[in-house]
């Protein structure tokens, strides 16, 4: 099996694998102590939380704190709803986590149009009396950059908050330096699944989701997984030291990639985008049929938390593209653990499968 899926997960890092193995815990060691308590077992498994708490600092701007969450869904959500704001405006392409809880807290809320090139409008109005505004670093689908520190800028001349879904961008790329709220998740760089992140800048107060034992600072009750957070650290260490060497690798990559699928319509900017996520098109083609006769790639027609609902992509609608148009697209995503060998190989098998349906 090719894997060409890494905007839907990533492998797990050799070095976060083994940064967790100590907190899988059992009987004949003290890994398995609750974080939270007092006695010296709990103290070290709590100090490992911190260590990992300080490395995903590391990735995020200077002057704010790191509240762990159950992912990046779950750090959106406490962003949003936990900051009180009532009006919002959010760009049209963001993911079902930032789009879903817009639509509850505000029905009516502003949308951030995008070009044909999938890049939000960064001179869009922002209303008068907007709480926040959500943009996201990385397009989870089409791999578009966006101008996200600009559009912060804009937000606070508006009196608004800026909330950042860095999913997608998190160890690849710098962080939004003047973002107040952004939104990570460790398996998205290479870390487990289970364990994200909210950032929040310094001063900035929000209302608890989950109520009960008062832990994460008060804002996210529970109790913590060392072992989560322990790989989280690791993976995030791992892709600060890593950035240049993973760009670099990724864009040989995708020049490769275009190369063989030399024919297919890109999706999304060429130039302003995450070169590890490459979606394209082809008119008239059955992605159904491609995926059925490429059992042995792991590829998408589009974001994994959309699969299986049978609705063309919102975000390439958002580009202007038809149903039919948005219907023959695949996404292929690659990153650090990819050989080259394999990804030619894979991009040779869905040209020759493309070319057997006569397109």
């Amino acid at each position: 099996m090719i894997y060409l899926d890494y905007q839907a997960t990533t492998p797990l890092a050799p070095e976060a694998r083994e940064a967790m193995m100590p907190w899988l815990g059992g009987p004949e060691t003290s890994g398995f102590a609750n974080p939270h308590s007092p006695h010296r077992p709990g103290r070290a498994a709590a100090a490992a939380v911190e260590v990992a708490r300080a490395q995903v600092a590391r990735l995020m701007p200077p002057g704010g704190r790191v509240i762990f969450t159950s992912g990046a869904t779950e750090a959106i959500n406490l962003g949003i709803l936990g900051s009180g704001a009532r009006k919002l405006a959010v760009s049209a392409i963001e993911h079902a986590a930032v789009l879903d809880t817009a639509r509850v807290v505000d029905p009516t809320h502003a949308v951030l149009p995008v070009d044909a090139e999938g890049l939000v409008d960064a001179e869009a109005p922002i209303a008068a009396g907007t709480g926040l505004v959500a943009v996201m670093q990385v397009n989870n689908e089409i791999g578009t950059v966006q101008p996200v520190e600009h559009l912060a800028e804009r937000a606070h001349a508006a009196g608004a908050l800026f909330l950042c879904d860095a999913v997608q961008g998190a160890g690849k790329l710098a962080p939004p330096a003047n973002a107040d709220l952004i939104a990570v998740s460790a398996h998205k760089l290479y870390g487990p699944k289970g364990i994200g992140a909210l950032w929040l800048r310094d001063g900035l107060e929000l209302a608890p989701l989950i109520r009960g034992g008062g832990q994460e600072q008060g804002l996210r009750s529970g109790t913590l997984s060392p072992m989560l957070c322990a790989g989280f650290g690791a993976a995030a260490a791992l892709a600060l030291a890593r950035m240049d060497e993973d760009a670099a690798h990724v864009a040989r990559l995708w020049q490769r990639a275009r190369t063989i699928l030399s024919r297919w319509e890109l999706n999304g900017s060429a130039a302003r985008r995450w070169q590890g996520n490459l979606n394209l098109r082809l008119d008239g083609l059955d992605v159904a049929r491609l995926m059925s006769e490429l059992r042995d790639l792991a590829f998408s027609a589009g974001s994994a938390c959309a699969s299986g609902s049978g609705r063309p992509s919102h975000v390439l609608r958002a580009l202007g593209l038809s149903d039919r148009e948005a219907k023959a697209s695949i996404r292929l995503g690659f990153g650090r653990y990819t050989p080259i060998r394999e990804l030619e190989d894979a991009c040779a098998k869905i040209e020759a499968a493309a070319a057997v349906q006569g397109v």
